[in-house]
């Protein structure tokens, strides 16, 4: 499995349109063979600053998913909703392997 995690830098007056925007991905990520972890809005600190975190269970699921969303209208339309309202100034993505797994020590591998 790998998961992509997304730091998002945001126009603060801009979070309800932030927040149809996230809303929407994670309603479609799972119909694209992905699993999403969800949207971590700001809260309390920075007021621009969101994640999320998808996850999927290969690179290449991966890559699939990234080329058939430049086909879907939904998904257009959502980046569509992103540029118009220019919610997101700026996005960085980075992937890593979950350990989504508790263990004793001693019992998991290292």
């Amino acid at each position: 499995m790998i998961t992509c995690t997304v730091r998002y830098e945001l126009d603060p007056d801009k979070l309800p349109e932030f927040e149809a925007y996230a809303r929407f991905w994670i309603y479609k990520i799972p119909l694209m063979g992905g699993l999403h972890h969800g949207y971590h809005m700001p809260h309390e600190g920075p007021s621009d600053i969101a994640y999320c975190h998808f996850s999927f269970p290969s690179l290449a699921d991966y890559e699939r998913y990234r080329a058939e969303m430049w086909e879907d209208e939904e998904c257009l339309a959502a980046y569509k909703l992103a540029t118009d309202s220019k919610c997101i100034r700026r996005y960085d993505r980075s992937f890593t392997r979950p350990v989504l797994e508790g263990a004793k020590l001693g019992e998991g591998s290292a």
